[in-house]
């Protein structure tokens, strides 16, 4: 089946389709890398730490002994104290203050400090690209509107897209094979890749459609835009007394039973303005929580109106759980994290049919490669190096990456220093593995770690696969063709 369409549409849709491409593909297939990991996140960090105690619930009175226990180390705590609590798919509990942050065991004393360095560190890569936070969601999000563009030019540049759906010419040239690949991932995967562009861009855009709105309807007072989309916070003068959480939580179990609590944030701590938020997940619901607010003596002062306000409010409040993938259990964060591979491949593809279509090799073909196969090794290593010694897990990351490309440039053959850079990501990830088991001993073969420590063994022996076969350590050392 062909579609009906202007032979200047396709023509130009091809053009802006390959230009977007060229713009974004090395930003792009670092997001798209980063993303794929971040959506397990809740496995990572229990990997991270698989010491820490895990429990399925906190009574309301074990999580006002938390506060009052942190109120007794720091009478005078300010800014925002937030308490997670635990639920199935996150079996643990934890404080964070301007104290620091801790998890809890389950009598609501101090466990071990929370230290997510390689999570953070991918997270951080995925949202912000390791630049300054404000710019780099900027920069991220404007990533995800050219994405849009990206899928919808390629769908318009693909007038035979129903007759090529299952179209795979592995036995032609390079091109023409990677031509294919990057046209059926793309056509598959169109709706999952179109939600995590629009959710994506959202995020970035919304900071600067905030700075808009606040210019132009209210005077500059980006408070006020944050107070109409989100919810106003309540203007309370009450005496500054000790937050009363277990009466709070217990109010919630009258005023909304069906609610699920899992976390409470006390804003402005030690003010009389300071109030109790409870959030809430609401089963059958995509939004990410349902705020319901308290004064300090646990009185019920309202919600912010997440499950029955206005449907922008409702939607803004479900584009976290959509684009991450936080509804559905494990099976979802798996279809997430296959159509997240699938749209880094597209990203890797499309820059070589470009890299095919020049007949001609230089640097240009050994920084790519350096850089597309040098990110797996760059972030095993990272893992490797931050479970041996807890060093900074962005620098080791670039440091690394930064290796890769100029291994390639070395090697300076496509297949060899594919080969090569396979290699060091298999030996990296199962050395992880091994580490990993070796340093936490049983606690690394149950639970989240255990099913962190096989996917990164699975993925191990799959990148070693192709470098053994290749036969790359008789031929390393051998002179380019």
């Amino acid at each position: 089946m062909k579609l009906s369409l202007p032979s200047s549409l396709v023509k130009n849709s091809i053009s802006s389709h390959s230009w977007l491409g060229l713009l974004t593909g090395a930003l792009m297939y670092l997001i798209c890398v980063s993303g794929t990991i971040v959506v397990f996140t809740k496995y990572l960090e229990r990997w991270e730490q698989p010491d820490v105690a895990e429990f399925q619930s906190m009574s309301a009175e074990t999580a006002g002994l938390v506060y009052n226990q942190l109120h007794e180390i720091a009478p005078d705590v300010g800014g925002d104290i937030l308490l997670m609590l635990p639920r199935p798919d996150e079996p643990r509990a934890s404080l964070f203050s301007s104290e620091g942050a801790w998890y809890l065991n389950e009598d609501g004393s101090r466990g071990d400090d929370l230290s997510h360095q390689w999570t953070t560190m991918l997270a951080d890569l995925h949202v912000y690209l390791h630049l300054p936070s404000s710019f780099g969601m900027v920069v991220v999000s404007i990533l995800g509107a050219m994405l849009c563009g990206l899928i919808i030019s390629g769908l318009f540049s693909h007038p035979n897209i129903i007759r090529d759906a299952f179209s795979l010419r592995w036995g032609s040239s390079r091109r023409l094979q990677q031509t294919d690949l990057h046209n059926r991932l793309s056509v598959w995967g169109a709706p999952f890749h179109l939600v995590i562009a629009v959710t994506g861009a959202y995020f970035g855009i919304a900071v600067l459609m905030n700075m808009l709105f606040a210019s132009a309807l209210f005077e500059g007072n980006a408070g006020r835009v944050v107070d109409e989309v989100y919810g106003a916070a309540p203007a309370l003068q009450q005496e500054v007394a000790v937050m009363d959480l277990e009466a709070a939580l217990n109010e919630l179990a009258i005023v909304a039973p069906d609610a699920k609590p899992f976390y409470v944030t006390i804003e402005e701590a030690n003010t009389p303005q300071q109030y109790m938020i409870i959030g809430a997940e609401h089963e059958g619901r995509l939004i990410y929580a349902e705020q319901y607010r308290f004064d300090h003596a646990g009185q019920y002062l309202g919600k912010a109106g997440y499950t029955d306000g206005s449907v922008g409010r409702q939607a803004i409040f479900s584009v976290f759980r959509l684009h991450f993938g936080e509804f559905g259990g494990l099976p979802i964060l798996f279809l997430y994290g296959v159509f997240g591979l699938a749209l880094s491949v597209v990203c890797v593809s499309g820059i070589n049919i470009w890299l095919a279509r020049r007949k001609t090799r230089d640097a240009l073909n050994n920084l790519w490669i350096g850089l597309v196969w040098g990110t797996p090794v760059a972030i095993a290593g990272s893992a490797l190096l931050v479970v041996l010694t807890g060093l900074a897990a962005t620098t080791t990351l670039w440091l690394v990456l930064v290796a890769c490309i100029v291994l390639s440039q070395s090697v300076n053959n496509d297949l060899r220093g594919t080969s090569l850079l396979q290699l060091l990501a298999g030996i990296l990830l199962l050395m992880l593995v091994l580490v990993h088991t070796l340093i936490y001993q049983h606690m690394a073969l149950r639970g989240a770690a255990l099913i962190v420590n096989l996917f990164l063994a699975s993925g191990g022996a799959i990148m070693l696969w192709p470098g053994l076969r290749s036969g790359i350590f008789s031929r390393v050392v051998t002179p380019p063709a």
